[in-house]
């Protein structure tokens, strides 16, 4: 058996996003090989301009939705268009990444005996009734909505990802990520934080959907990435799944005026009607992360935010 402090050969799908830029940096630091796959639908290469000279860093344009052959020890499976406005654009390609690049990563996984890591996502809890969310719970989805192509194709994902460990003895590993932000979001995702600070950067009126009043919880990359290598690192097997994000929650009403204190910026709130399935309470409970992986996100939204405004300010200038 490989020892999992030793330099490995480490795929991450997805490597060109938000997400898989920053967990490619840290494999990096840690001494590992690294495979970046990505197709640019929604990853850019801006996010990884700056290790394509890196000796251990491999940049490979595929689509995960089709069979890769690879020969690797590790396996990050984030690759996915993971806001509205994308997932959205072709829901059945969503499905297919979700699906088929659940499949194909697995049977790489099989084949190479390598542990395998699958981005799951809070989204899979639906609009709940269960608040916070456990890892017990099974979720409250539409499974013909707009957003099912995202919720009921990562909820198929996870079947896949535990019929595999069940029936072929693959050694996975099942994290549920609730909302992240950070630098590298892309500035036209739809997601909220993105939304929020590239309106009040431009003194464009901040959009609310409803009042307001509807929660999350919003975590750090860097906090997230530390949750992914910790999980990876276990040695016991234990394919999960484990929640991953803050416990703390806010109003989607104080993070724009967080958002415009922090960027000092005019724009005002407009209100408009809640989209279709748009949940009303998300906040993950991580006692499970807590005890397994001695895990809790140490960033503060203040602090998160400002680090984040100062890249949406570069990048804005860059753009423009």
């Amino acid at each position: 058996m490989r020892k999992y402090n030793a330099s490995r050969q480490v795929l991450v799908t997805g490597g060109a996003g938000f997400l898989g830029s920053h967990l490619c940096e840290r494999l990096l630091d840690q001494g590992h090989e690294v495979l970046c796959v990505d197709n640019f639908f929604t990853g850019t290469r801006r996010n990884i301009d700056h290790l394509l000279d890196h000796p251990r860093f491999e940049l490979i344009r595929h689509d995960i939705s089709l069979p890769v052959q690879l020969e690797v020890d590790e396996i990050y499976n984030l690759a996915c268009p993971a806001s509205p406005v994308h997932y959205q654009h072709d829901p059945v390609q969503t499905v297919k990444t979700s699906v088929l690049g659940a499949l194909n990563v697995l049977e790489l996984a099989r084949r190479t005996k390598a542990r395998v890591f699958q981005a799951s996502t809070s989204e899979v809890y639906g609009d709940p009734d269960v608040h916070p969310q456990p890892e017990s719970y099974w979720g409250r989805v539409n499974p013909v909505g707009l957003r099912s192509c995202y919720d009921e194709g990562k909820r198929c994902a996870e079947t896949l990802f535990m019929d595999y460990h069940r029936q072929c003895g693959v050694d996975v590993r099942i994290a549920r990520i609730f909302n992240t932000y950070g630098p590298r979001m892309h500035p036209n995702d739809g997601r909220v934080v993105s939304n929020f600070i590239v309106q009040a950067l431009r003194g464009e009126p901040i959009t609310i959907y409803g009042e307001g009043a509807q929660t999350r919880s919003f975590c750090f990359v860097d906090d997230l990435v530390e949750g992914f290598l910790r999980y990876m690192a276990l040695e016991e097997s234990m394919p999960g799944p484990v929640n991953l994000g803050n416990p703390r929650e806010f109003t989607i009403r104080q993070l724009a005026e967080l958002v415009i204190e922090l960027t000092d910026s005019e724009s005002e709130l407009v209100f408009k009607p809640l989209p279709a399935d748009d949940p009303q309470q998300r906040r993950p409970d991580i006692a499970l992360a807590r005890e397994l992986l001695d895990w809790e996100p140490t960033v503060q939204l203040r602090e998160g935010l400002a680090r984040t405004i100062e890249y949406f300010e570069e990048l804005l200038q860059v753009v423009h």
